[in-house]
């Protein structure tokens, strides 16, 4: 029997409430206490190239906080209109905007003001005109149905309790032919109740996580085809708390790329 990748035993605005908590120190202490590393060192050791992070500005990349790479499966070409959910302090809607140029578009949604705030500064000193961030739930992202050529996301879909509802969106807004790019934590076993009810775990990307079969059932329950699957073996949570419960169940970082039919 699969778990619902839509159920949630806490108040989600509590859920939320703690993320925004921990993502605004994320953006403005990235020296800081967490559960997950953070900064140039753990994007380069998940599979960064040295010459996506130069791309991107450095006070970006400090703030770094994804889960593995999955740049190299988007294979973003010039021109291409390109849509980040949780797009944090934008290294990687900064690299996209790199590999996209001029001639293509970066969207970047986000809910937490402070990485909001942070990523906007950022591509204002840079001046990069083709570089948006929006304030918004990735179950919900503001741009046109069928106008995205990819769409990238690191570590936060595990945030969301309601994953076909991100699927679905992120499906609509993809053209015909359209890729999804993403990093995330899943696990091999479904996590007990009592730890999804620690809205801390939450935020530290464990107690929302589901199991990898069920987390595929809902990319293709979206419309969207799989093409790759791959396990990031480099990426270790911090914490003894966090890597005492990933061991517990499974807890691990994938990439995947799919593509909408």
């Amino acid at each position: 029997m699969t778990t619902p990748v839509s159920s949630l035993p806490v108040d989600l605005s509590e859920v939320r409430g703690h993320i925004r908590d921990m993502y605004r120190d994320v953006a403005r202490e990235p020296q800081g206490d967490f559960h997950f590393a953070l900064g140039r060192e753990v994007a380069e050791h998940v599979g960064y190239r040295a010459e996506w992070l130069d791309a991107a500005p450095a006070e970006a990349v400090e703030s770094f906080a994804g889960v593995g790479c999955a740049l190299d499966l988007a294979d973003l070409q010039p021109g291409e209109r390109v849509l980040d959910l949780g797009s944090g302090a934008g290294t990687d809607a900064f690299i996209a905007a790199h590999l996209v140029g001029p001639t293509g578009r970066v969207t970047g949604v986000d809910m937490t003001d402070a990485q909001l705030r942070k990523a906007r500064i950022l591509r204002d000193r840079a001046g990069l005109d083709h570089v948006s961030f929006f304030e918004a739930y990735v179950e919900a992202q503001p741009v046109q149905p069928g106008t995205v050529d990819v769409v990238i996301s690191n570590g936060v879909i595990n945030l969301v309790p309601d994953k076909a509802r991100v699927f679905a969106s992120a499906a609509a807004a993809l053209r015909d032919g359209g890729r999804l790019a993403i990093a995330d934590i899943v696990t091999a076993r479904p996590i007990k109740e009592r730890t999804r009810e620690n809205t801390q775990l939450w935020a530290a990307c464990i107690a929302g996580a589901v199991p990898l079969e069920d987390y595929l059932d809902a990319v293709q329950g979206a419309g969207l085809t799989i093409k790759t699957v791959r396990e990031n073996p480099a990426y270790r949570f911090l914490s003894s708390r966090a890597r005492e419960t990933a061991e517990r169940y499974g807890v691990v970082s994938v990439s995947l790329l799919a593509v909408k039919a």
